[in-house]
């Protein structure tokens, strides 16, 4: 994974975190994350995109990561939101307002069907 596919990726994770208010037990999603892919630099850079406009983050996260999503194939673009998605299982619930803020970005990045698929098959396991 590139420095910029790094950053994109834990914005991703960040963001959708901090829709409802990022909690203790995201923030330590958001740290191991980090330390295994050697991107504390890019999780601090992730940290102040989100805080130079706390309000309009998730609209300028979009904005940004649809240009870096749309570099990737599809199967990585599936495959960085089906991790978000399970990172926020891991925490033992996906809210309704993180589940359409990935549901909008699934769509935004042409894989709006097969993430779907992808949630109904992480449902069933």
């Amino acid at each position: 994974m590139t420095t910029e596919e790094k950053k994109a990726y834990l914005l991703l994770k960040s963001v959708i975190f901090h829709k409802h208010g990022l909690d203790e037990s995201e923030q330590q999603i958001l740290n191991e994350t980090a330390i295994k892919l050697d991107a504390h630099t890019e999780l601090d850079w992730a940290n102040q995109f989100i805080e130079e406009d706390y309000c309009n983050a998730f609209e300028r996260a979009r904005a940004y990561l649809l240009d870096k999503m749309m570099e990737l194939d599809k199967d990585v673009r599936l495959d960085y939101l089906s991790k978000v998605w399970e990172a926020n299982d891991q925490k033992g619930y996906v809210s309704e307002i993180e589940a359409t803020a990935m549901l909008k970005l699934a769509a935004d990045w042409d894989i709006e069907r097969a993430f779907i698929n992808a949630i109904k098959s992480l449902s069933a396991k």
